[in-house]
């Protein structure tokens, strides 16, 4: 049930109540307030009605000793005490009152039909107003809630869009000091908030990478000239890894700015998919196999997708298990691994950088598989498949174009389409 049901019938509700509150009360005002006058006027009936039978004057409405009055009359009367009474048992509501004068009883009567009926159209003239005043005020209660949630609904939208990686979206503000309005400014702060700090966050890892590199390529050379063996070729070993690491850092950066841009072209999918396989080979770990069911053409930068089909297949040897295929089925290209899959932090909320584990691979790589995912407006989704393992599902339909891919030249080793 959303917001704007919830507030509809809260208010809905709150209006009944009232009016049926409002409507007892007064029913039972008025229904007091008839007897008392009723009873009034058959009381002066009744004081006349003694003082004409003392007189011995008798009059046609007075009944001198009736056989059949109501038993709680009965018992006041002969308690010598002067009451009235409503009977409502018969077809008829009738009121009484009785006295006693010497051995006689004295009563009469009155019929209670018009003060009954008075009291019924009261009634239904209640219900009516209750009725129409609880649909009023449940027209605008849906109203004003609806006005309040289309502001959270935006507030929310908003939210999720800073959540998501667009630090430039904001709300409107509008006037007014409402708990609304102060949530729109919280919005508005934390977003400026969160695009500095991010910011500086960049421009801190870009200025570390960038200062690394002269370092690190003086490391490199001079592995490279230490005398053959062992522990030469864990230096060159460990050098080379490190700047690696220093380049994906310095992607990683790029990828958090909003000035990378894709640089498009025709291109075949299965073509491009061997080709990262081939660069994302892992020594010792095998090879992936590569699985061409439907091949097309796709208009896309081909640099960015073999790094994202790369970080991938080699995510998925490090930290997955064999076999490790790769299938592209139009423009879907998907990696599957059979290791023991991606853990719940990952398919919740998607890679995050700085963070390794044994089995989930967040590290940079697939950071960067989804930076780049995001250049060439492609979808990059993982999940842990039912019959075990992990996949990795890279989605350039948009990309898609019509026509034939061109068939692939022969390259020694390689086995062709599969």
């Amino acid at each position: 049930m959303g917001l704007r049901t919830k507030i509809g019938v809260a208010i809905t509700a709150t209006a009944a109540l009232v009016a049926v509150i409002m409507g007892l009360v007064v029913h039972h005002r008025t229904a007091t307030s008839q007897l008392e006058t009723a009873r009034e006027s058959l009381e002066s009936r009744l004081a006349t009605a003694v003082e004409d039978h003392a007189a011995g004057v008798d009059r046609a409405r007075t009944l001198i000793n009736p056989e059949r009055i109501p038993g709680p009359l009965r018992k006041a009367v002969d308690a010598g005490k002067r009451a009235t009474y409503l009977d409502r048992s018969g077809p008829v509501p009738m009121l009484w009152a009785g006295s006693r004068l010497g051995p006689d009883t004295i009563v009469v009567k009155h019929p209670y039909s018009r003060q009954a009926a008075n009291l019924d159209k009261l009634d239904e003239a209640l219900w009516w107003a209750g009725g129409l005043g609880t649909a009023f005020a449940g027209i605008v209660g849906v109203g004003l809630a609806t006005v309040a949630g289309r502001r959270l609904n935006a507030s929310a939208r908003t939210a999720e869009r800073i959540a998501h990686g667009d630090l430039s979206a904001r709300l409107r503000p509008r006037g007014g000091q409402d708990e609304i309005a102060r949530l729109t400014v919280a919005v508005n702060t934390m977003a400026d908030a969160l695009a500095a700090r991010l910011q500086a966050e960049r421009e801190v890892t870009s200025n570390i990478a960038h200062e690394l590199r002269t370092p690190v390529a003086g490391l490199v050379a001079a592995a490279e000239v230490l005398p053959p063996g062992r522990p030469a070729e864990m230096v060159r070993e460990r050098a080379e890894r490190v700047r690696a690491l220093m380049e994906d850092v310095l992607e990683v950066a790029r990828l958090d700015g909003t000035a990378e841009r894709a640089d498009t072209e025709l291109r075949t999918l299965g073509e491009l998919t061997r080709r990262a396989v081939r660069a994302a080979e892992v020594d010792g770990k095998g090879t992936a196999e590569v699985r061409v069911a439907r091949d097309c053409l796709v208009e896309t930068d081909g640099r960015r997708v073999e790094r994202i089909l790369a970080n991938l297949v080699t995510n998925a040897f490090r930290h997955g298990g064999a076999p490790v295929t790769v299938e592209v089925d139009g423009g879907t290209v998907r990696v599957r691994d059979g290791g023991p899959g991606f853990p719940p932090e990952l398919l919740n909320r998607g890679p995050q950088r700085f963070r390794t584990g044994s089995r989930s691979g967040l590290g940079l790589g697939l950071t960067i598989a989804a930076g780049q995912a995001r250049v060439l407006g492609a979808a990059l989704t993982f999940a842990n498949p039912d019959g075990g393992g992990a996949r990795a599902t890279l989605d350039l339909t948009a990309s898609v174009r019509d026509g034939d891919p061109a068939p692939e030249p022969a390259r020694d080793g390689d086995p062709g389409p599969s």
